[in-house]
């Protein structure tokens, strides 16, 4: 575990546990590496050497005013990747982190990447516009900056409950799981967790996504409730020029229990390939 400095001065903290072929997670809003330990734990064991970082202002990295938003967040993992000297590595993303690895892919390109997996990911986009009637409407990411503002402790807490489908009739997530997800959402400034609303809402991916030519499996719950698939998942697929897409029957957002060990498997899977 240690630290880069970026161009603008910023430390984004990173894990980096095994070794082999590089694998370089990306979390999702408003979380932290952590979230992805059960990856870490199981890939590593796998052979391979596994990467994550906390986005800045983000978990254990520094808290900049300013940065956040897409590009600078692909420029932060660029700059890990380039200063760890990764090479024919694979680049995961969860929702916003969906994001971060496809503009990191389209402004930089695949030199260092030989895949990309995009799991409950933001693109192509989440806001609703004319060309995007399947999105989610501005009111929502409105409610949520003002949940972030008005009482981010308790908006956190009430948003595990859409986040892992706590609120769905026979629900066995743990209390534990959506404690940990309260817990690593305080870590995250105010002023990125606001900003970032705006970067994961509004961004378009269109481009970027046409621009990747690596191949990218790209997974989704069909009952995400925070990034509905009907806007997201299997119009990536229609974009990028090698995609794979699994759909998880009942699956949430967020993956816990059974779900890590579903995702794991699958990731495993695609890496050998």
């Amino acid at each position: 575990m240690g630290t880069i400095t970026t161009a603008d001065g910023t430390e984004i903290y990173y894990k980096d546990w095994g070794s082999g072929r590089p694998v370089v997670f990306s979390h999702g809003w408003p979380l932290n590496a952590d979230a992805w330990d059960p990856q870490l734990n199981f890939i590593a064991s796998q052979g391979y050497r596994v990467i994550a970082h906390d986005r800045r202002g983000h978990g254990r990295s520094s808290q900049p005013w300013d940065g956040h938003d897409m590009d600078t967040y692909a420029d932060d993992l660029a700059q890990l990747i380039d200063m760890l000297n990764l090479s024919n590595a694979t680049v995961v993303g969860h929702s916003t982190g969906g994001g971060e690895v496809t503009r990191y892919l389209g402004r930089h390109g695949t030199s260092r990447v030989a895949q990309a997996v995009l799991l409950s990911s933001v693109p192509p986009l989440m806001l609703k516009t004319e060309a995007n009637p399947e999105g989610l409407p501005m009111k929502v990411f409105d409610e949520i900056r003002e949940g972030v503002l008005s009482d981010r402790s308790q908006f956190y807490q009430d948003l595990s409950a859409s986040f892992y489908g706590a609120n769905r009739p026979g629900s066995d997530v743990s209390e534990g799981t959506r404690d940990a997800f309260w817990l690593m959402s305080m870590q995250v400034a105010l002023n990125a967790s606001y900003e970032c609303v705006k970067a994961f809402s509004e961004t378009d991916f269109t481009d970027d996504l046409t621009r990747i030519d690596v191949p990218v499996f790209i997974a989704h719950g069909d009952d995400d409730q925070i990034v509905p698939i009907v806007a997201s998942s299997p119009k990536t697929a229609e974009l990028v020029k090698d995609p794979t897409l699994k759909v998880y029957p009942g699956a949430p957002h967020g993956l816990y229990g059974s779900g890590n060990d579903r995702f794991n498997k699958d990731l495993l899977d695609f890496l050998k390939v």
